[in-house]
């Protein structure tokens, strides 16, 4: 039982970086999906007002230096 869990796991594992690898998981990712993984980083992590504010400003800064590079 204990080995069929194990070989199991290991499956998973090299299936997900089969995916990875076909799938092009390393490929950049868009400036709209960028800039919400930011904004979602940013009301995790600040709990002040002011440093909200100053994290959400710095993803609408990078989002609009993304939109300008045309990516």
């Amino acid at each position: 039982m204990f080995g069929a869990l194990v070989v199991l796991a290991i499956a998973v594992v090299a299936g997900y970086y089969v995916y990875k690898g076909v799938t092009g998981g390393d490929v950049a990712l868009s400036c709209d999906s960028s800039f919400t993984d930011c904004m979602r980083i940013c009301r995790r992590t600040s709990t002040e007002a002011p440093a909200a504010q100053a994290c959400q400003q710095a993803c609408k800064d990078d989002a609009e230096a993304c939109n300008r590079k045309g990516r």
